[in-house]
């Protein structure tokens, strides 16, 4: 269970699993969530349908042959899990699991690491202390293709000029979220894999995104939206495999998926590094 210091203030992760249906959070997060969804009824079905994304497109890189797996933003484990899902392809793969918030961390090394998964600190916002960290490098292979994840994360890169539509954080320098993505990119061996979803502007009608904002902004990880434009353009250097940038449920459904649930917030798509 997260630490009780951080009990008083909502968090994304611990949010996040309220709507899952999970067990790690605190009255705080169950009050933001309401406050949220008195407002946006429909968030629970995006966070969930976010999950369902994840999974399927973890299998989709599995079944393609990846055995590799980078989850950045990992938030806390809800089963069925990612390794879980490749594992069930490729039973020896490798997964290494990120997350900023140390209390995620701490739970997912008690509970979900073993051999070949691994959970470490790590922010997007310094894509190069992931990339270099040492058990990152003990585990995955950087010179074969990787699955990497960057699900319901890139929202939390929020700006520090003028409207915040640039995507800059002046806490790594003035970085936009291309340049962060183009680093984790240019690590990447051709054939790798990109699962990502973004908060979308324009898929949700805004007032709805107007108290999204609000209702984030009184937590400890304010979001910020972009149009399909600026999350396409993340997929720089990818190929984006078919469907394309759709509605997370659209992507791929299956009949058997866990979280089958249909919402308009959350756009998602699966790119790939074109073999040289």
């Amino acid at each position: 269970m997260t630490h009780p210091s951080d009990a008083s203030q909502a968090s994304a992760a611990r949010m996040y699993d309220v709507m899952l249906g999970g067990e790690e959070n605190f009255a705080a997060d169950r009050e933001a969530v309401k406050m949220l969804v008195a407002h946006f009824p429909t968030v629970p079905d995006a966070c969930r349908a976010n999950r369902g994304f994840l999974l399927r497109s973890a299998r989709a890189m599995a079944e393609a042959g990846i055995d590799q797996f980078l989850d950045i933003g990992c938030g806390l484990p809800t089963p069925p899990n990612l390794h879980q899902v490749v594992r069930g392809v490729h039973p020896e793969a490798r997964v290494v699991y990120v997350d900023n918030d140390l209390t995620v961390v701490t739970h997912n090394q008690s509970t979900v690491d073993h051999s070949g998964v691994l959970t470490i600190h790590g922010d997007l916002r310094r894509p190069q202390e992931i990339l270099d960290h040492p058990r990152v490098r003990a585990t995955l292979d950087f010179t074969r293709p990787i699955g990497v994840f960057t699900v319901a994360v890139w929202h939390f890169i929020v700006g520090n000029g003028g409207d915040g539509r640039d995507g800059r954080d002046g806490r790594d320098g003035g970085d936009t979220a291309r340049d962060l993505m183009a680093r984790l990119r240019d690590a990447l061996a051709p054939g790798s894999y990109l699962g990502l979803t973004h908060a979308c502007s324009d898929t949700m009608p805004e007032d709805e995104a107007s108290a999204g904002l609000a209702v984030y902004g009184q937590t400890r990880n304010p979001v910020q939206l972009r149009t399909m434009r600026e999350v396409g353009e993340l997929f720089e250097g990818f190929e984006l495999l078919e469907p394309g940038l759709v509605l997370a449920a659209d992507w791929r459904p299956a009949d058997d998926d866990p979280f089958p649930e249909h919402a308009f917030e959350v756009v998602a798509g699966l790119g790939r590094i074109p073999p040289r």
